[in-house]
């Protein structure tokens, strides 16, 4: 039987397979929540009019789209949520932003306020007081 004398000396290398397989998941990740993000702005609503407003800023990273719909259902992220949840959603993501978190409640302009009222007191025991309603300008939506 014949024993090698020598040590086998191919170099070492390191499988980047698993790697690249961890950077296109996260590639498809960011693409679909990015995606989400800005569909969730784009729930069809027939928006409150206003004499004066400021158009959004592009940062949109720090922002939770609230749709408040005609019949008093409150939609988060596509999904509809009871007012009681969406304190504890609101404050957790607040912590996960650093405590600078805003809050864009886009409701039907035919929405009593009995259903608005509800949002605004989850977003102040959330602890969130930057608080904005998304509306059309009363010259643009001519």
């Amino acid at each position: 039987m014949h024993i090698p004398t020598h040590a086998r000396r191919g170099s070492i290398g390191i499988n980047m397979t698993p790697m690249i397989d961890v950077v296109f998941q996260l590639l498809i990740f960011f693409l679909v929540s990015s995606h989400l993000a800005k569909q969730e702005a784009q729930l069809p609503l027939p928006l409150p009019l206003a004499e004066s407003g400021q158009r959004e800023s592009p940062d949109a990273s720090r922002r939770v789209a609230v749709n408040l719909l005609v019949d008093g259902r409150i939609v988060v992220a596509g999904k509809s949520t009871p007012a009681a949840e969406l304190t504890h959603r609101l404050a957790k993501k607040r912590d996960e932003t650093g405590g600078d978190l805003e809050v864009r409640i886009r409701s039907d302009r035919n929405v009593a306020y009995q259903y608005v009222e509800p949002v605004l007191l989850a977003c102040a025991r959330a602890g969130v007081w930057n608080v904005n309603f998304a509306v059309y300008r009363a010259e643009e939506a001519h």
